[in-house]
């Protein structure tokens, strides 16, 4: 098996925020994230898929169409958009890079053809990243 990843960028705003939790709670669990006028991150998004090369190209899908959906279905979706309130797929969900992650796989999982999804990795900053591999 190979591992093919395709890296984009985009750029997000977001606020971690609580409704649960008082004002005062939600600045102690979530720091300045919780700053009623949102804040940014410049995102790196990693796709890897997985299979077999294809006999007559050698990919194991091609590069230019996985680009295209992760564009098509991600990065036009969040690209300049605040998550909390602009993305239809993030609606009612934490916006968390953790739970982002999930949702960005659970678009594009089912797009992906003659190859398999095998990871998301999210970096939100130089030093905090997440991955997911999927339900196990």
């Amino acid at each position: 098996m190979v591992f093919l990843t395709r890296r984009e960028r985009f750029n997000a705003a977001h606020r971690l925020f609580n409704e649960n939790l008082s004002e005062a709670e939600n600045f102690n669990v979530f720091g300045k994230c919780a700053n009623k006028n949102f804040h940014g991150h410049n995102y790196d998004l990693y796709v890897t898929v997985v299979g077999k090369p294809d006999p007559q190209t050698g990919f194991v899908i091609n590069a230019h169409e996985l680009s295209h959906l992760i564009r098509e279905y991600i990065i036009e979706k969040l690209d300049h958009k605040n998550l909390n309130l602009d993305v239809d797929f993030m609606q009612g969900i934490f916006p968390s890079s953790e739970n982002l992650a999930i949702k960005i796989w659970e678009q594009l999982a089912p797009l992906i053809k003659h190859a398999r999804l095998h990871a998301i990795k999210l970096v939100e900053t130089e030093n905090i990243y997440v991955e997911y591999f999927g339900k196990k």
